[in-house]
Order: C-alpha cells, then structure tokens, then sequence
C-alpha cells in the first residue's frame, strides 16, 4: 500500500509547503489538493509551489471536475504542471461537489465526465480533437497524467472501471469498498481490461489518540461531507440498490451549509453517528490504525490518503512516519 496526503488549501501557503515537505520526507508517495476555488484558495499556483518543493512525490487535484473551468484551460494547467514537475501530475476529477453547488449548480452526469477523461486525454497527449466545432491541439504537451475517477454509486464506478488509471472512494470503510470495487470490476471486464491494473484509493481523515471521545469529534465532520454524494446517490437509485450501511445514516440530516465545508466540530455533522464515524474513519490508537489499514489492502486499497485537515496536520505526518508507515513499507519490500 502507499500513502497519500490531501490539503484543504485554507491555511497559510507556507504551511501547505511545509507540510507537503514534510510528507515526502515522512514516506508519502503523493500530494493531493481539494478544489473548490469558491471556498478555498486555487490549487493550480500552489501544486506549482509543491512541485517546486518537493522531488518524488506525484500531486493532484482531489478533485477537480469539468465544469468549473474550460476543460481546454485544465488540460493546459495539467500539461503545464506536469513539464514543471518532470512528469509527477495525476488528475484526480469527479462530477462536482462543493464548487459547483456553492455557486448552486449541479454537479455533471456520468457521461459528460466520461467525455472529459477521453478530451482530457487527447489534449494532455497533444492529439488534435474537434472541441466545440474547432480544431484544438496543445502541440507543446508530452505525456498526459493519469486519471483518477471519484464517485460511489454503480453507474460512475462502472464507467470508471472502463476509463480510470484510479478509483478514488471518499471512505475507509472495508465493506463498502468492496461494493463499490464490484461495479469496477464490472465496468474494466466489459471494456476488457484487467481490473487488478487499477489502483484503488481510500481517503478519510485520522485521529491517533487513546481518547475515542476526541478523536470522533476531530474527524465527525467527514460523514457529512461524504452524505452530500450519498443524497444523491438515494435521488438516482431504487432503495433495493444501495447497501443500508450507506444511506441509512443520513435519514436525520438537516441543511448542509456549505461555508462550513470539512470545518471540524462544524453543525453540518451533528447527525452523525460514532458507529459511521468509526466505519468512515481512521480513529483511535496506532494499533487500530495498522489494522484498519490491513482491512484495507485486504479488499484491494492501494493507496490511503490521509485527509490532513483536523488541527494536528503535522503531528500526524509526525505519527505515521513512525508508527504505521514502517510496517507497510517493510510488507512492501518482503513481497518484492
């Protein structure tokens, strides 16, 4: 398993640096930011700033999605990135979350996001596409990124088993991973493709501590964020097709304001139950960390994202440099 970062890009520019240091001296193969250029400050300057900082580490959006900008304008800004860094860019995209419905519009369907991977493509390779009636070609671009996909319900997962270099599941919880990784499955092996070759990422925020009282507070306020998808997800689908685990949590939740967007101890949360908050999560001792993450690499997780937004970003990184990445990398480095 490697392990990833992601930023909300709402604290100071050289903290976003610092910590990104110190994520790929502590082991992180990879650096990832929110985008939502309502709420936060813009990722695109500061994954220019990270790349500059750093010399292995691979970085991203997570996520970004195609209708907040021209997808010729992101495709430029990746290719951009990726001549900067020495070919370290990876797409993370979805439908739209918080930056479209801040602004309240929807996020994009299923296939207008299938479309912008293919256009993304192209352009990032510099193949001449037909876009909007006009020959377009980013003649300078190299080497297109790789494309991670987000979503949880069976028709974007489906589509992103035929399209995706990655699945990117907002959760840590083992079972769930496993329904989502059946309609993968489903979606590579129509396309014909070995779905084994793509990399599947869990990400949640953590809380290391012996005090489960604190820690759920610290991190109660992903659920919530994660029950904006699952409202839409009970919107599309008949009841019959989503696991219980899913959607039965979110019957009590109110309003979601969206100024308090991933804001820990943040209203939005106050549904959420500390059963979800434990399944969701990564909480409680180290031990319970390492066995959690054995949960996860056991169903076919590839890469934990650490989510560093709950007040404790660098103790954190401090924690998994020498307490829970250690054990990976030495499993990692017997099966080689």
């Amino acid at each position: 398993m490697q392990f990833g970062i992601t930023m909300k890009p709402d604290i100071s520019v050289e903290r976003i640096v610092g910590l990104t240091r110190q994520a790929e001296a502590a082991g992180f193969q990879y650096g990832w930011l929110f985008d939502s250029h309502v709420l936060w400050m813009d990722p695109y300057p500061l994954l220019t700033l990270m790349a500059a900082n750093t010399q292995k580490m691979r970085l991203g959006t997570l996520v970004t999605n195609p209708a907040v900008r021209d997808l010729t304008v992101t495709s430029s800004l990746f290719a951009t990135l990726n001549l900067i860094s020495g070919g370290r860019m990876e797409l993370g995209i979805g439908r739209g979350d918080s930056s479209r419905r801040v602004m309240g519009k929807k996020p994009v369907s299923w296939s207008q996001l299938e479309t912008a991977v293919k256009i993304f493509r192209d352009l990032t390779a510099s193949r001449e596409i037909e876009y909007e009636g006009q020959p377009t070609r980013l003649t300078w671009a190299k080497v297109p990124p790789r494309v991670w996909i987000a979503g949880y319900g069976p028709k974007v997962l489906r589509m992103a088993g035929r399209v995706a270099d990655g699945i990117i599941l907002q959760f840590a919880d083992p079972d769930l991973i496993s329904w989502c990784l059946g309609f993968v499955k489903e979606g590579a092996r129509a396309a014909g493709r070995d779905p084994n070759q793509i990399e599947i990422m869990a990400a949640a925020p953590v809380w290391v501590s012996d005090d489960l009282e604190v820690a759920r507070e610290r991190v109660r306020w992903f659920p919530a964020l994660v029950s904006n998808h699952v409202m839409d997800l009970i919107r599309q689908y008949k009841p019959e097709d989503l696991p219980p685990a899913l959607t039965s949590y979110v019957q009590d939740r109110g309003d979601y304001d969206y100024l308090h967007h991933c804001v820990v101890e943040s209203d939005n949360a106050n549904f959420v139950s500390d059963e979800v908050v434990d399944r969701f999560c990564l909480v409680g001792p180290v031990k319970a960390h390492q066995e959690k993450l054995r949960k996860l690499a056991s169903v076919g997780v590839t890469q934990f994202n650490l989510y560093l937004m709950c007040g404790d970003e660098e103790e954190s990184l401090d924690t998994y440099e020498r307490e829970v990445l250690p054990a990976f990398q030495k499993a990692a480095n017997t099966k080689r």
